[in-house]
């Protein structure tokens, strides 16, 4: 049966698609990838796959864990590999949530109160706003890794203040200056929680994350890290004290009312976590692919990142997608990121560099950004 479309729902959609900002799922299709997140190549490589089957062999599970944690869907295994994931990360506790999104979700909206406030970069990710906004403390953005405006939103903070940033943010490729965030909050008494979604796997000689090559773990009230980029499966973890586990298994919604993740996908975890430590030479050709493609592009408006994520900034939506538009013609998966996703004329090209780039593949992206 063919519904007539609903008239309140294509006025938006018509202003999308003039704003050239509408949205559309599509498939990869057989492109060169400079798009995803799979900065070392274990969501498609054969290692991982094996890993999960030996898992799954050794522990015979369903492909669901029919409720949530806190009724049916608790199960040892899960417990275990929590355990793991704390012991990796040098924390006292950790938590697995179904994904980024509901970690955020669950962790901003219910720790910050009413009277308290939270500090955040301005690029943190949709995820910790829309937990904020689920939360009834005050919040305050600073401008981009600015320090001193850091200190003045600090300064003026009531209650508990709480600082939200990334390692390393997902449309810039920038890391975070977090000895001096560190020692910001230390000076006032903030509590520090930093999202590794971007820096788990490639950052810190066994990928452990930016906190952890810092020596900065014990100054962190909270840490996340995510699944679906490097490590190549589903799901994310937050690390704290036990006390702050206990608060977030009694209060976060997000966990509190979903279904838990299946051990299929604990296997993921736990098998992803055995193999991107110790992949020291994946991360070295990554590093030398990310210099090839930033030496080779010098002429243009580049954005500073040592990381996989690549900028190119281009202004404009239309310009943008015209550019995005001629590189997949080209055979290379690139995508345009335009406004509202980023500041209007901040519209760019966000090129991800994988460790399974070839050098070929990095000057055939070159050469036609330089056309």
């Amino acid at each position: 049966m063919h519904r007539s479309p609903e008239p309140f729902l294509l006025q938006p959609l018509r202003q999308r698609r003039e704003q050239h900002a509408f949205r559309e799922l599509r498939l990869q299709g057989n492109l060169i990838d400079f798009c995803s997140n799979d900065y070392l190549g274990l969501a498609r490589s054969a290692a991982l796959q094996e890993k999960v089957h030996m898992l799954m062999q050794e522990r015979p599970a369903a492909h669901g864990s029919t409720g949530s944690r806190l009724l049916a869907g608790n199960y040892q295994w899960i417990n275990d590999v929590e355990a793991d994931l704390a012991a990796f990360h040098q924390a006292d506790a950790a938590l697995i949530y179904n994904s980024g999104y509901d970690a955020n979700l669950g962790l901003f909206s219910c720790v910050p109160q009413k009277g308290d406030t939270v500090v955040y970069d301005q690029l943190v990710h949709a995820s910790i706003r829309d937990g904020m906004r689920l939360s009834h403390a005050q919040t305050y953005s600073f401008r981009h890794n600015d320090m001193e405006d850091l200190r003045k939103k600090i300064n003026n903070a009531g209650g508990n203040c709480f600082v939200a940033v990334e390692s390393v943010y997902s449309m810039d490729g920038d890391m975070a200056p977090l000895a001096a965030i560190v020692s910001l909050c230390q000076e006032y008494g903030a509590h520090l929680i930093v999202d590794e979604a971007h820096a788990t796997g490639v950052v810190g000689e066994r990928g452990e994350g930016l906190v952890q090559a810092l020596g900065l773990e014990d100054a962190c009230f909270a840490r996340l890290h995510t699944f679906g980029k490097a490590v190549g499966c589903h799901g994310a973890v937050v690390l704290g004290s036990s006390t702050l586990r206990d608060y977030l298994i009694n209060f976060s919604r997000s966990l509190i009312y979903s279904t838990a993740l299946p051990p299929t996908a604990i296997a993921a975890i736990q098998a992803g976590y055995s193999l991107f430590p110790y992949m020291d030479d994946a991360r070295a050709e990554l590093s030398a692919r990310i210099k090839q493609f930033r030496d080779g592009v010098g002429s243009l408006a580049l954005l500073p990142s040592e990381t996989p994520i690549q900028v190119v900034i281009t202004g404009g939506n239309e310009n943008t997608r015209t550019i995005a538009a001629m590189l997949q013609s080209a055979g290379l998966d690139v995508r345009a990121i335009l406004h509202p996703t980023v500041a209007k004329g901040q519209e760019r090209l966000r090129i991800v560099i994988h460790s399974f780039n070839t050098a070929v593949e990095i000057e055939q992206l070159v050469k036609v950004l330089l056309r």
